[in-house]
């Protein structure tokens, strides 16, 4: 087993950081008039999601560790709306790439639930 020296070491950054980069990749295909619309609403939720599991790393104090995976989560289901949302207005040209963004998704929201009880569980 390895030993966590940084936020980077943790799973549940990996998989959100890869949401990001996938993300990032999926919304340059979106209409040029949606760039300051849904492709940079897109882009604020999935960046929000690896920098408050950064920020929880960074302050560990139960307080601010409530309240930036709560922020995580949401940031996570905002983005999970948003694409879908992309898709029915016909902005997704990748469906492989929306399915795989979607599947981290579930994998993330997974591993945020799992992260936020093993805490809750070590804090109390």
């Amino acid at each position: 087993m390895s030993t966590i020296k940084s936020y980077k070491d943790l799973l549940i950054w990996q998989k959100a950081f890869e949401i990001v980069i996938s993300s990032y990749k999926l919304v340059k295909t979106f209409p040029q008039e949606e760039l300051f619309a849904l492709t940079s609403q897109v882009k604020r939720a999935a960046i929000s999601i690896p920098s408050n599991i950064a920020e929880i790393y960074g302050r560990n104090t139960d307080k601010s560790f409530s309240h930036f995976i709560d922020i995580s989560r949401g940031s996570l289901y905002e983005l999970e709306t948003q694409l879908l949302i992309a898709k029915e207005l016909g902005f997704i040209q990748d469906l492989n790439m929306f399915n795989h963004i979607i599947s981290l998704i579930n994998e993330e929201s997974k591993m945020i639930n799992a992260f936020y009880n093993t805490l809750s569980k070590a804090n109390h």
